[in-house]
């Protein structure tokens, strides 16, 4: 597995915060591998949900072979072949024709259990999407599948009666409430830890929105901003300047 990241951000002294969303990812990908299963996790662009799930699939290994893939654009069958080839580092050329990639692909994953993470899974459409039920159906592979992509996954899956029978549990992240914003910003990175309870909820109301990419954005900024300040704290002048630097 990758190494943890914090929403596309470098972010020196960041702390990954167990919030209700993880503790609940944890359990269902705990649930899902122990049943071979499949199941989807889903929601807006910076909820967190490869960070959590890199979290929480790492905590497996090394007793769980896991294998990621990634999509940047919309995969047909052919191209999942291909990306299914390289995750598992299978040697030799892959194969010309379908029926005997199929069989290639059948015969590795029938060696032993595997996760596969698939990650960006929006992009998938009903074809590739229907190839991975095609490899789980097969009775002699030994497969959990975690589908992580952002809400147009959840669409084109349930768009899917032959897959979206076979998901055993759908998780839905959503933006920190107010609340959690208060609870978890100050375990999250040094900045936030003395800052007034006040300023944390200007900031999420000015500019991160309960969204863990902004704050971890909003936090490198600051972090800047502290260091080139010598201030010893957070404030709202400082604020509005990081937030200047922000879309």
């Amino acid at each position: 597995m990758i190494a943890a990241t914090y929403q596309y951000v470098d972010l020196p002294d960041a702390s990954v915060v167990t919030t209700r969303a993880l503790l609940a990812a944890r359990e269902n990908i705990s649930d899902t591998v122990a049943a071979r299963a499949m199941m989807c996790i889903h929601g807006g662009a910076g909820f967190g949900k490869t960070l959590a799930v890199n979290i929480c699939l790492r905590g497996l290994e090394p007793h769980e072979d896991v294998r990621k893939i990634t999509f940047r654009a919309r995969p047909t069958a052919r191209a999942v072949r291909y990306e299914l080839f390289t995750a598992l580092d299978l040697a030799g050329e892959p194969p010309r024709h379908p029926s005997e990639f199929d069989r290639l692909l059948k015969t590795a994953l029938a060696e032993r259990p595997r996760t596969f993470l698939v990650d960006e899974a929006q992009w998938l459409n009903g074809e590739a999407f229907e190839y991975f039920r095609y490899l789980w159906d097969e009775p002699s592979t030994q497969l959990a599948i975690i589908f992580v992509g952002g809400e147009g996954c959840h669409t084109v899956l349930r768009r899917e009666p032959m897959l979206s029978s076979r998901i055993f549990i759908w998780q839905h992240f959503t933006r920190l409430t107010p609340s959690e914003v208060l609870e978890a910003i100050p375990l999250f990175h040094p900045v936030w830890a003395d800052a007034d309870p006040d300023d944390i909820t200007f900031a999420d109301q000015h500019a991160a929105h309960g969204n863990f990419r902004a704050w971890a954005q909003l936090a490198a900024h600051t972090r800047t901003a502290l260091a080139r300040t010598g201030r010893p704290r957070v404030d709202q002048e400082l604020l509005r300047w990081a937030f200047s630097r922000l879309a």
